[in-house]
């Protein structure tokens, strides 16, 4: 992904930066660091980015799911509304944190549908946590609206949609709490890292406490600071943070990369009547990471998927991958844990095992997808549409 495309002497500068002070720690030591704070730095550039008032980094996206909730007060017992389309960090931060999660089926916009959502509140639902899948937006306005009235938490995992925004809104900041992911296969990377977001001063200070052990960071001597939570380590460490620095100052020159790139892909694939569209509610916002199509079924996406694969084009076919489909996860439906979560002492909410989604099925089971690169030259990219358009001519 568009990270991975583009170290260069910027990274290597913010890292001298923090090599030649010694201190990796992101807290503390103030009069070593001769003025360098990457992970401040990430935070202060990534909420004015996102048109936050507050940002905090974390050790990674996961952790930023995790945080968040903790931060936003879900807890035991609590009933969060999940996709099944999604990374499984998305699940464990609930999982991990106490909470039950309700698998809600997704639409044509590969997000959780506001059907879906609806479909799965009951009296016990306290979050919806929402990922802008493969770069592109949900419903997002409707979702807000169904939060609202029914007074749930939203969580927005913005993971894979840095950048993206709806109707000039950055996604991220349309619920309580917006997370992030810097690791290696993102928009921006970190090598390990993310962040959320927030406009509540509360889920704000609730999140760089519990982060960090609980330390309220009041002045600079950390053994005189207070506890006033409990949490966890899952702190960003000024490497990653001056790595992250160094890409996120990148952004719109990805996003103008991956928009004009895949506008070429699309606009050729326009000419073949058995190609729709994923459903984007706002096409300008698309963070244009990946370009994702439908078949008229499974068998035909299938066959697509495998003459492209076999033609090394890079295509992807989400309803048989290992990582991110509910599909595909033994483990989570055979709640295969080395110690017992809260989860196996209480009623799940769904059985997990014979969960059935078949409006998710039909949509996955229709999808290819292509990844975008930033770096392609222009021969290389009208070599790679070339030989798309090939491949569907003799397959479709």
């Amino acid at each position: 992904m568009p990270g991975t495309e583009l170290f260069g002497a910027e990274e290597k500068k913010e890292v001298m930066d923090v090599l030649e002070t010694g201190i990796l720690f992101r807290y503390n030591h103030d009069n070593l660091r001769n003025g360098h704070w990457k992970a401040k730095t990430l935070e202060k550039e990534l909420a004015q980015f996102c048109g936050s008032k507050y940002a905090h980094a974390v050790s990674s996206g996961s952790t930023a799911v995790a945080t968040a909730m903790a931060a936003a007060g879900i807890g035991a017992g609590d009933e969060v509304i999940v996709p099944p389309f999604t990374f499984l960090a998305t699940i464990e931060g609930a999982l991990l944190g106490g909470a039950l999660p309700v698998f809600a089926e997704i639409d044509e916009t590969l997000c959780i549908s506001p059907e879906g959502i609806k479909a799965a509140i009951t009296p016990k639902t306290k979050a919806v946590v929402l990922v802008h899948m493969l770069g592109g937006m949900a419903r997002i306005d409707e979702i807000v609206d169904i939060c609202k009235e029914h007074n749930l938490i939203l969580i927005e995992d913005t993971a894979q949609a840095l950048g993206g925004s709806f109707k000039g809104k950055m996604l991220g900041t349309f619920g309580q709490v917006g997370c992030f992911s810097f690791d290696f296969f993102k928009i921006i990377t970190a090598g390990e890292g993310g962040a959320l977001i927030t406009d509540d001063k509360q889920i704000y200070d609730n999140a760089h406490m519990f982060s960090d052990h609980g330390h309220d960071h009041i002045g600079d001597n950390r053994g005189a600071e207070q506890h006033p939570i409990l949490g966890f380590n899952y702190r960003i460490g000024e490497l990653n943070a001056a790595v992250g620095l160094a890409q996120l100052r990148k952004i719109e020159y990805i996003l103008a990369r991956q928009r004009a790139n895949k506008k070429k892909i699309k606009d050729m694939l326009k000419q073949f009547p058995e190609i729709t569209f994923r459903n984007l509610p706002d096409e300008n916002g698309d963070t244009a990471t990946f370009l994702n199509f439908f078949l008229k079924d499974e068998a035909t996406a299938r066959r697509v998927h495998e003459a492209m694969s076999a033609a090394s084009l890079g295509s992807a076919y989400w309803y048989d991958n290992n990582f991110h489909y509910i599909k595909n996860w033994d483990h989570l439906k055979n709640m295969n844990t080395i110690a017992k979560l809260p989860i196996e002492m209480m009623e799940a909410p769904q059985d997990y095992k014979n969960l059935k989604l078949p409006k998710s099925d039909e949509v996955l089971s229709r999808m290819v997808c292509f990844l975008i690169k930033v770096n392609w030259t222009e021969e290389e990219l009208d070599s790679y549409v070339a030989k798309i358009e090939q491949v569907l001519k003799e397959v479709l």
